[in-house]
């Protein structure tokens, strides 16, 4: 059985679908299925968000659908302007690359101890078909810091200024086997959710 992986961001399709791809699943995209429309996220958390996302784009393309988003919440910072759902939409504005990473540096500097600004991403997921609609949500702990480096995750900027332990590399630069290692762990629950709920809709 095929699934839609519903995102246009390249950084999430080249990890999230290249490692479900790894596990067997047969794992398609919205580019593959010509689905150029934007789904209006209007949730209040990223699960929500997922959820609407899974649900708009399994309505569109037939093919049980999976959605993620993430949310990023800053040790220190006022909520007024904590990122939460937006994370790369600041005062209205669709920030590109290097904006996001001027930005969050700012952040940084005025919120941050020694150059450095502890938070996490709360990931949302969701996964729809015909029969059901499952969720679930995991907080993932970052560090940022002010320093940037030169290699940038393109959509995913945020991890050219993300410290990663215990290899105190930035993300952006962290080699195949660093990755495994720490990020992969990292992400092992989430991939075990998705895993679980494609067996009980196969099984159906």
């Amino acid at each position: 059985m095929k699934y839609l992986f519903a995102t246009t961001n390249k950084a999430k399709i080249r990890y999230y679908a290249t490692k479900l791809r790894e596990r067997g699943i047969e794992v398609i995209t919205l580019e593959d299925l010509n689905i150029t429309c934007d789904v209006d996220e209007t949730g209040k958390d990223p699960v929500e968000n997922a959820i609407i996302k899974a649900r708009a784009y399994y309505e569109l393309s037939g093919v049980p659908t999976i959605a993620l988003d993430d949310g990023l919440f800053l040790e220190g910072v006022p909520a007024h302007i904590q990122p939460g759902t937006h994370v790369r939409r600041v005062n209205g504005k669709r920030l590109n690359d290097k904006e996001m990473i001027d930005y969050y540096i700012g952040l940084v500097n005025q919120y941050g101890d020694n150059g450095a600004l502890k938070g996490y991403f709360l990931k949302g997921v969701a996964i729809v078909d015909q029969n059901s609609v499952s969720t679930f949500d995991y907080k993932a702990k970052r560090c940022f810091t002010n320093k940037q480096s030169q290699v940038i995750d393109e959509g995913y900027p945020l991890a050219s200024i993300q410290i990663i332990s215990p290899f105190n590399k930035f993300k952006s630069e962290l080699t195949e086997e660093e990755e495994k290692r720490t990020i992969d762990i990292e992400q092992k629950d989430i991939f075990e959710f998705i895993l679980k709920t494609i067996s009980t809709i196969e099984q159906a």
